[in-house]
């Protein structure tokens, strides 16, 4: 029952998570109610699957899949979340075929972005609450967040402001370490 459950849920993660890996994550975090992952292994799961090569989301499926029911699980969810795509790029491309110049589908897609936008908005802070913000919070300011975490994110996006010109991967190194050493 498990491997259909995985099956089925990451279908449906495919089919609704439009705009990438990053809108992949609030379905992600609705999935810890199973207990294949805590939301902490989540967030383990999302600074492997950053730092690896591939797509965020087929990464974490496959981490996910394997977190929670070996090699079949992975590949089982890793198949569940790109099947809806590949169903829906072999008919959209049929119809676009014929409505290729169509205003009504150009304005579909320019429609979708907000959406996208709003997927990735609440993925972000689903990370920073993880992240920085303490479980229990207290009324002070100190109570709030965690300070390693906050002064990480806070160098990370003064950098990445002030500093347009380095490559991405230099962040995402800088990031690992940073995790690594917070963590010991």
């Amino acid at each position: 029952m498990t491997y259909i459950t995985l099956f089925l849920e990451f279908f449906k993660t495919g089919l609704f998570a439009i705009g990438g890996g990053m809108a992949t994550l609030p379905f992600l975090f609705e999935l810890t109610k199973y207990g294949w992952y805590t939301e902490a292994e989540l967030m383990d799961m999302i600074a492997v699957a950053e730092s690896t090569p591939g797509p965020i989301g087929v990464n974490m499926a496959t981490y996910a899949g394997y977190s929670a029911a070996g090699v079949l699980g992975a590949v089982l969810a890793t198949l569940g979340l790109v099947m809806p795509s590949l169903i829906i790029v072999i008919l959209v491309f049929k119809v676009l075929q014929k409505f290729r110049q169509s205003p009504l589908v150009e304005n579909g897609f320019y429609g979708l972005r907000p959406a996208v936008a709003g997927l990735i908005i609440v993925a972000c802070f689903s990370l920073f609450r993880i992240s920085v913000l303490k479980e229990t919070i207290t009324l002070a300011w100190d109570g709030i967040f965690q300070l390693k975490p906050l002064l990480v994110f806070l160098a990370i996006g003064v950098a990445s402001y002030n500093l347009k010109k380095i490559h991405p991967i230099v962040f995402i190194v800088i990031g690992a370490v940073a995790g690594i050493l917070l963590k010991l």
